[in-house]
């Protein structure tokens, strides 16, 4: 069986999936740089097959496009990408937190907040920010889970690693305890404000990229 016939090990492409990931959404792999099969093949010891597998799942996550005559790059996240996504978000996180604040008014219940205040007392914790972008990941989506809609959490699971890549074209914006005390005065206005809050704080981030 040929290499282009093989199945690629499931374990080594989420590997170089996850390496690669890493090094996109840390900046060490600039927008439009290209990914090249042969060049991380060898430098992970695996097949070219492997390799295009993690591609795709790259690409699957919006991080990496595949182009004719250009192959693989590193996804570029400019003005139109941000404001897309960020109208994606709103409608998820807006309706999300609507539901919340019906079902649960200005105190929500213990159990509802403790994912929440969980990611908020780790935000900020490490001076890794790849890792407080993650953490910030999960306390977004921690108030997402607040509406109990499984199709609303579905499809913003989905849209985590552009996500995460939009924290990093906003990170210059903010410190660390900046980040993170930005979220504390939020996760205390979502339950006494409502949608308006979330809303208010998505138009933030937006307008720090788009009218940089």
């Amino acid at each position: 069986m040929s290499e282009q016939d093989a199945a690629p090990n499931a374990t080594a492409v989420q590997r170089v999936a996850d390496a690669v990931r890493d090094e996109i959404l840390s900046g060490a792999l600039a927008a439009d740089e290209p990914l090249r099969e042969e060049a991380t093949a060898a430098r992970f010891g695996v097949s070219r097959h492997t390799v295009r597998a993690a591609f795709q799942r790259l690409a699957a996550d919006r991080l990496a496009v595949a182009a004719p005559y250009r192959g693989v790059r590193v996804a570029r996240f400019d003005r139109d990408t941000i404001i897309a996504l960020q109208q994606y978000r709103a409608a998820l996180e807006v309706e999300a937190v609507r539901i919340a604040h019906e079902r649960h008014g200005d105190a929500w219940p213990a159990e509802v907040l403790a994912p929440v205040l969980d990611a908020l007392d780790r935000l900020g914790a490490s001076d890794d920010w790849l890792e407080t972008e993650r953490v910030h990941l999960e306390l977004h989506r921690a108030l997402v889970a607040a509406s109990e809609s499984p199709r609303i959490i579905e499809a913003h699971a989905a849209i985590g690693a552009e996500m995460l890549l939009f924290l990093l074209h906003v990170r210059p914006h903010y410190t660390l305890d900046g980040l993170a005390e930005e979220h504390r005065a939020l996760v205390e206005d979502v339950q006494s404000r409502g949608a308006d809050a979330i809303r208010e704080h998505l138009e933030h981030s937006t307008s720090l990229l788009v009218h940089d």
